[in-house]
């Protein structure tokens, strides 16, 4: 991404902002994880998406007046020379220009008092703020803290939410955007194989970790796009599942749900194969239900299509195959071995933070993700790609990672060849 990307982004917001408005975007805080050490900062996706700055404790400011003029600035961290000794540079102001487009700034401590003149003005009506809680019991974000300023010192002031214009946005993928993600499907691809190449009875999920992991970091210091998600044998009937201690037996089947980030944009994959190398006859037939509804999908997404349909379809058509197959009584009973749906949004975020469409259309990207999970034949997996939709149908980003059960075979008979194990 460059500054363009990130202005074009801003420009697209103002256009959706009411004149008379103010828009307030915080980069977040740090959590602190222990007396003396903080949780690795992680910057808000919108003021990312915005501004492409990485810092705890940035914002951006911009406000619209009444004839449709649109300036901004932002606000930096001061120069410490004792904190940055500690903790590396802070942005310099030129640097947060050459990224973001955005010329004025000012140091954070003096937001409030600046603030404080714009609003008292009664020049501008709205205030937008990106107020969202994946839960009424998350903790406040700097947003929701100046919220309670405001309507203590500014009740004059309308809210606007921010963050339904920003999902709107983020909802349709750019053209580099889908070009970073294809990057990191690369990536993915050579993680996911490593660990299949490394793959043997008695392997701990931990050391399943460590060569993906170990792969990743070739491609520089950011790691995984999200925890990843690896399993072996009873492990994999916990669908989010971190503890990575576990030991795969032979004959058991290994899970993973993983993804490598390019330039922010992230991947979602998930594979599944026997630590041995070799799908047995029950494995087989519930891998080739997994990868038949799987394609299925790939060959009718296509524009137009209700969002909520994929889910729905991919169950319906898995449900059918397993009662053809003997596993399941009835396709009403498909719930015994699909858990969960799958076709969220991928981009910034792994289930990316947009506005859930109606009619799917061209630039979407999300998953197509079929899981079956047999307890009592002790298989469990789920097969994950991501679906860009296209102008006439949808394209499998994903389809470069080894996903039926001959390719699988064929690679894991490959061995790993970095010499960990």
């Amino acid at each position: 991404m460059n500054k363009e990307f990130y202005q074009g982004n801003r420009q697209n917001f103002y256009k959706q902002m009411k004149e008379n408005s103010i828009l307030l975007l915080f980069s977040g805080l740090e959590v602190r994880k222990t007396n003396d050490e903080f949780y690795p900062f992680y910057t808000n996706r919108n003021f990312l998406y915005l501004t492409g700055l990485e810092s705890k404790e940035l914002i951006l400011l911009a406000k619209k007046d009444g004839e449709g003029k649109v300036s901004e600035k932002l606000f930096l961290l001061p120069p410490d020379l004792l904190k940055e000794r500690w903790t590396g540079a802070r942005i310099k102001p030129e640097e947060a220009a050459a990224c973001s487009g955005i010329s004025e700034f000012s140091y954070v401590g003096a937001f409030e008092g600046e603030f404080h003149q714009l609003a008292a003005t009664g020049n501008y009506k709205y205030l937008y703020l990106d107020l969202y809680r994946v839960s009424p019991s998350d903790r406040d974000e700097p947003a929701h803290l100046i919220l309670k300023k405001i309507a203590k010192n500014y009740p004059y002031l309308q809210i606007e939410n921010a963050n339904a214009v920003l999902r709107s946005l983020r909802l349709i993928k750019q053209p580099c955007e889908i070009e970073a993600m294809r990057q990191a499907e690369k990536i993915t691809c050579e993680g996911i194989t490593a660990m299949m190449k490394a793959s043997k009875p008695g392997m701990y999920e931990y050391q399943y970790k460590a060569v993906f992991d170990y792969v990743l970091g070739q491609y520089g210091p950011q790691g995984p796009g999200f925890p990843s998600i690896i399993s072996a044998g009873k492990n994999n009937f916990c669908i989010h599942y971190y503890a990575y201690k576990g030991q795969a037996a032979d004959g058991d089947m290994v899970l993973n749900d993983v993804g490598a980030w390019y330039d922010y944009h992230m991947t979602d994959v998930s594979r599944g194969w026997p630590c041995n190398g070799h799908f047995n006859e029950r494995q087989k037939l519930l891998y080739n239900c997994a990868l038949a509804t799987s394609n299925h999908m790939f060959e009718i997404i296509k524009p137009g299509m209700p969002m909520r349909e994929v889910d729905a379809t991919a169950r319906h058509y898995n449900a059918e195959l397993l009662v053809d197959a003997g596993v399941l009584d009835d396709v009403k009973n498909i719930g015994t071995y699909m858990w969960h749906g799958g076709a969220h949004h991928v981009g910034l975020d792994v289930h990316d933070v947009v506005q859930t469409p109606e009619l799917i259309a061209p630039g979407m990207v999300f998953c197509v993700d079929i899981g079956i999970y047999h307890e009592e034949w002790g298989i469990g997996f789920r097969l994950e790609d991501n679906c860009l939709v296209t102008e006439t149908g949808c394209e499998n980003l994903s389809s470069i990672t080894p996903r039926t059960i001959e390719a699988i075979e064929d690679t894991m008979q490959k061995g790993f060849v970095t010499g960990v194990f």
